[in-house]
């Protein structure tokens, strides 16, 4: 058989508009996921200005669109076009890589996250393990950005976000293992299965209410909220590793800060709360085969969303309840307390899967 060379041209145009139309394809779902990010940041932003109005009994942001909704737009706007100054003497490589590695390593946990059914972007067999290995990245940034400002406010604030990262991150690894024992997975969308099978009772948070107070304060410190604020406390420490910002990298701080947030809530949803999985004691809803199509997609989206936010809702009525802690207590309260806690809660996990062997 002959192919003109017409017929050879045609077959190579067809391959390349086909690879181009995979390549377009394997960036929209990111696209789609960044846009999701923004949206529920803004969201986050609003909620939070609103509750603690609520709480304080004063009025929150009402006019920068109907009920200040795009309030925190207009202050990322503005964070945008403000000059962004350089300390003198610092080390201006260190001083603009921390805020971007702080976000970087953040915006990376969500790729293992699972939305729905069949909504993840990556079903790794390591998806929690990954998690833990990309946000211990974090501290880094924080502590690169506090000594490439050649400030002692700055550097002692990285260097207690280092600390207080540390000691929480341990008693946090140890309650994602006990999870990952008990759903015999580390895959984040078998977490969730694992959980659907008994339905409402079977939920982690019943099974592990140890490790679940532990997670839930871990996350908590690791997100820097009150009553765990002491690396950028005003008060104490003239913001912390922050002193030096202003304008966009101050903005990514600010942005990191509410990623992490929202990380931590979805990671709580999927750990222990059952994902996108919705039941009533006795009464099942949305079984696994109802899930599929775009309606299911949606609901699974919705359900997994409504348990993240709240957990928003309980950090953010959290910071306006508690006091601030004392860094020789939070340290005290990491190492002395949620560790043995943890490891015990470890431990019993553990032999309690030798036993069922």
């Amino acid at each position: 058989m002959i192919i003109d060379k017409t017929e050879v041209q045609a077959i190579n145009s067809f391959s390349r508009s086909e690879s181009l139309s995979e390549l377009i394809w394997l960036f929209v779902p990111i696209l789609i996921l960044i846009l999701g990010i923004i949206i529920g940041l803004l969201v986050i932003v609003w909620l939070e200005r609103e509750i603690s109005a609520a709480i304080q009994q004063r009025i929150g942001p009402e006019y920068a669109g109907p009920l200040g909704i795009l309030q925190a737009l207009a202050d990322g706007t503005k964070l945008l076009f403000k000059e962004d100054l350089l300390p003198p003497r610092g080390d201006m490589r260190l001083f603009s890589v921390g805020p971007s590695m702080a976000v970087i390593s953040i915006l990376l946990s969500y790729l293992v996250i699972p939305f729905g059914y069949r909504l993840v972007l990556a079903d790794l067999s390591i998806g929690v393990s990954l998690w833990i290995a990309i946000s211990s990245i974090a501290p880094i940034g924080l502590l690169m950005s506090g000594y490439g400002s050649n400030n002692k406010y700055s550097f002692s604030g990285g260097l207690r976000a280092a600390a207080q990262s540390i000691s929480y991150e341990i008693p946090l690894t140890l309650c994602v293992l006990s999870i990952s024992l008990l759903s015999n997975s580390s895959s984040t969308v078998d977490i969730v299965e694992a959980q659907s099978k008994y339905g409402f009772w079977g939920w982690n948070l019943w099974r592990q209410p140890i490790g679940f107070l532990v997670f839930l304060i871990s996350s908590l410190a690791e997100c820097e909220r009150l009553p765990f604020d002491l690396p950028e406390a005003e008060e104490e420490l003239v913001a912390g590793y922050q002193t030096e910002y202003s304008g966009i990298k101050y903005g990514l701080f600010y942005i990191s800060s509410y990623l992490n947030l929202l990380v931590s809530s979805l990671f709580v949803t999927v750990l222990y709360l059952g994902g996108w999985n919705f039941s009533i004691p006795y009464i099942e809803l949305f079984r696994k085969n109802q899930m599929d199509g775009v309606f299911g997609m949606a609901i699974g989206i919705f359900i997994t969303l409504a348990k993240a936010y709240l957990f928003l809702f309980i950090s953010i009525t959290t910071r306006w309840t508690l006091p601030r802690m004392r860094m020789d207590r939070l340290l005290n309260l990491g190492w002395k307390f949620l560790l043995p806690f943890s490891l015990g809660n470890l431990l019993l996990i553990t032999s309690s899967q030798l036993v069922s062997l």
